[in-house]
């Protein structure tokens, strides 16, 4: 049997006010943290959700939605199971690029740069600022592994909460801390017509160099 589904019909058109280089921040760290910080002003549903793509030896891309845990100067930071399929890419390929997409404002960010590990110190400390659901399910859990069903880890979890019941699961080990540092920077807001406005960021000298893009 063939599905064919014609999507031409799906679209909308945009309708923000548009975006210059002068009221851009020359440093596109900042203006990270602005357009960040107008979405959770918005409340915007899971505005630090980002995608998070990687590949692998052979060039093989794939991708899936992460959280951005803290951002500074150095990077962006999350945290996951260094065993998964993503933090093996990361450790054979570590180059990535990461994605925020803000439906509500038009807007995306692209964030393109090398990623590395971060000291077990900063693992530990947010492994014990989480959820203790969170903690005993990524304990219980070796992540992209195949299982015999969700029973199993239902088990494990049970298992873990009688030997730790007062909540105190250690942290697995391959559960680690990323950090990329960027390279390069895209700010994208939505325009109408599909005249959309793209500013970039890359390294230069002294700082960033940032330049407009054609939609």
């Amino acid at each position: 049997m063939t599905i064919e589904m014609n999507l031409n019909d799906v679209r909308r058109d945009y309708e923000s006010h548009g975006v210059t280089r002068k009221e851009m921040d020359p440093d596109p760290f900042v203006q990270f943290g602005r357009w960040l910080q107008r979405a959770r002003d918005l409340e915007l549903l899971d505005a630090t959700s980002m995608t998070l793509a990687t590949a692998d030896i052979e060039g093989r891309p794939s991708a899936r939605i992460v959280l951005l845990k803290h951002f500074n100067d150095d990077g962006f930071c999350w945290y996951t199971d260094s065993r998964s399929q993503k933090g093996l890419e990361i450790d054979s390929n570590p180059q990535a690029e990461l994605l925020f997409y803000w439906r509500d404002l038009s807007r995306q960010v692209r964030v393109h740069g090398t990623v590395s590990k971060l000291p077990v110190e900063d693992a530990d400390k947010y492994f014990l600022m989480r959820p203790e659901g969170s903690r005993f399910s990524a304990a219980a859990s070796c992540q992209s592994s195949a299982i015999e069903g969700r029973s199993s880890l239902e088990d494990e979890v049970l298992r873990l909460r009688a030997a730790y019941p007062d909540g105190d699961v250690p942290r697995p080990p391959a559960w680690l801390g990323f950090l990329l540092t960027p390279n390069y920077f895209e700010f994208w807001q939505g325009q109408g017509s599909r005249l959309h406005d793209r500013i970039v960021y890359e390294p230069a000298a002294a700082g960033w160099v940032m330049r407009r893009i054609s939609p």
